[in-house]
Formats: C-alpha cells, sequence, structure tokens
C-alpha cells in the first residue's frame, strides 16, 4: 500500500507557522505631512481621508 490515504506530509507545517505579531504591523501612514506648507489640494484630500476613516470605523461596530 502506498502513502495516497490520509497522509499528507507536505501540509504537515501550515497550520503551526507563526503569524505577525499585531505590534509588528504597520497601518500604512508612514507619510510625513507639514500643515504649514498643504496647500487646498492637501487639505480636502486630507478631509476626504478622515470622513472615509470615519466611515469604516461606523461600519465596523
Amino acid at each position: 500500500m502506498g502513502r495516497s490515504r490520509g497522509q499528507r506530509s507536505r501540509d504537515k507545517n501550515k497550520a503551526s507557522l507563526p503569524q505577525v505579531p499585531k505590534n509588528m504591523k504597520s497601518d500604512g501612514n508612514d507619510v510625513e505631512f507639514s500643515q504649514e506648507i498643504a496647500d487646498q489640494a492637501d487639505l480636502e484630500a486630507q478631509a476626504r481621508a478622515n470622513a472615509a476613516n470615519q466611515r469604516v470605523r461606523s461600519r465596523k461596530k
């Protein structure tokens, strides 16, 4: 008899692989922003981003 029934040796390690800890994950917001040199387009983009973040937060609750 072969190893064809119920013995999956290649998939044994997948369940025990470590995941990335939450303290090592980033939210993707690593861009520096200066309020002093921001123009109108920057301020509008910031307002849209804040509104989108609030919509996402309200849907999660």
